[in-house]
């Protein structure tokens, strides 16, 4: 297995703490031996910590939403504009014509164009959450900014090319000119949530379905996202959702809102596919402690309706919210749940407005706003 960090030859890597001469590796075993970005005092901001941007990859792939991604765009144009009230907000295209159409999208939907930036980074698909860039920070170092390019395959090699997505991170660093750490390993950002204090969740329905990492032990998975997230704690659950093709990514099941207190949905149903896998999460939440000893604080979010697209059901989950500097921006259903899930959730940011956007057409292509974008951290 291939382990390299990159730190761009503009960059002084001696006087940058870079340098992997006379540094010592992680005790964990298969872990490299240079400095990891927590050895260097980098850590993975939580998601409600200001952002200084969002990133997305505007949606193309027609094979990601079969007959409806014309349909899409206005949806994910009122998203961008929540989010630009309050940041700056980036996106991927694949080319100038590609960004004059997202130009005319965003147009259509009254968007304040001087708060968007495009780069001509071309993309396979939109999933900016699992492709994009993992920035850590450190106030106190020299580059206090550093990105962690994970590998990408695609969700375990299910949608094939992925080449282009995979290097979207380093693209990225490239252009801001800072150091880019290579980890080696597969790793999405929908698999992990953070509470920026120490803790990370996840699911051993997703990091350990051996098509991601079947060469690791879930011991040296936790090693990983401990070195190069920059965290001391993995908390785990076990399950995903019913129609969820990530194996089970944690940002549709359980999300911090601050560093004690999470929301996770539950099915009040019984016979609903979903109950007793959300039932087995809340249990092992229930059994869980921080770095601190304290309980978890756990809100209960209710699933919506099912929602079933030509006979497929759709991983739909109010759990898939961006928290974004001005608003959270909640993914709604055209059901009866869509106010009591906004209500919740508007109790545990009364800083922010709440923004509910229809994600019935977006959710066709198995994903929501969460899943379409990855903060940048203000530092």
């Amino acid at each position: 297995m291939k382990f390299r960090y990159t730190p761009f030859r503009s960059l002084n890597a001696g006087s940058s703490g870079l340098s992997d001469t006379n540094a010592s590796g992680p005790a964990a075993p298969g872990l490299p031996a240079f400095k990891t970005p927590k050895k260097l005092g980098y850590y993975f901001p939580a998601e409600f910590a200001p952002h200084s941007a969002t990133w997305l990859s505007w949606p193309h792939k027609e094979a990601s939403w079969p007959g409806k991604i014309n349909d899409i765009y206005p949806y994910y144009a009122q998203f961008i504009k929540a989010v630009s009230e309050g940041e700056k907000v980036n996106i991927n295209v694949n080319d100038e014509a590609m960004k004059s159409f997202a130009v005319q999208c965003l147009e259509d939907a009254d968007v304040d164009l001087a708060k968007i930036s495009f780069f001509i980074h071309p993309t396979n698909d939109a999933w900016c959450r699992d492709h994009g860039p993992a920035f850590l920070i450190n106030p106190e170092a020299d580059h206090k900014k550093i990105i962690v390019d994970w590998g990408y395959n695609a969700w375990g090699n299910k949608y094939p090319p992925y080449d282009l997505d995979d290097v979207i991170p380093t693209l990225i660093a490239n252009q801001y000119n800072i150091p880019v750490f290579h980890p080696g390993i597969v790793m999405e950002g929908g698999s992990v949530e953070f509470n920026g204090r120490g803790t990370i969740l996840t699911s051993t329905a997703c990091l350990l379905n051996p098509n991601r990492n079947p060469q690791l032990s879930r011991q040296q998975i936790e090693a990983y996202l401990c070195h190069y997230y920059g965290a001391e704690q993995i908390l785990w659950v076990s399950e995903g959702i019913v129609g969820d093709d990530t194996d089970g990514h944690i940002d549709d099941t359980v999300r911090f809102v601050n560093e004690d207190t999470v929301l996770t949905v539950v099915e009040k149903n019984r016979s609903d596919e979903n109950y007793e896998l959300l039932q087995t999460n809340l249990k092992e939440l229930k059994q869980m402690r921080l770095l601190n000893g304290k309980q978890l604080n756990i809100i209960e979010l209710p699933m919506p309706d099912a929602v079933v697209y030509e006979g497929q059901r759709l991983p739909a989950s109010y759990a898939n919210f961006y928290i974004a500097n001005a608003a959270v921006i909640v993914p709604t259903y055209r059901c009866r749940q869509d106010d009591k899930a906004l209500q919740i959730i508007r109790e545990c940011f009364r800083d922010r407005k709440i923004v509910g956007i229809d994600s019935t057409d977006l959710i066709w292509g198995l994903g929501s706003f969460h899943c379409l974008s990855q903060q940048e951290p203000l530092v």
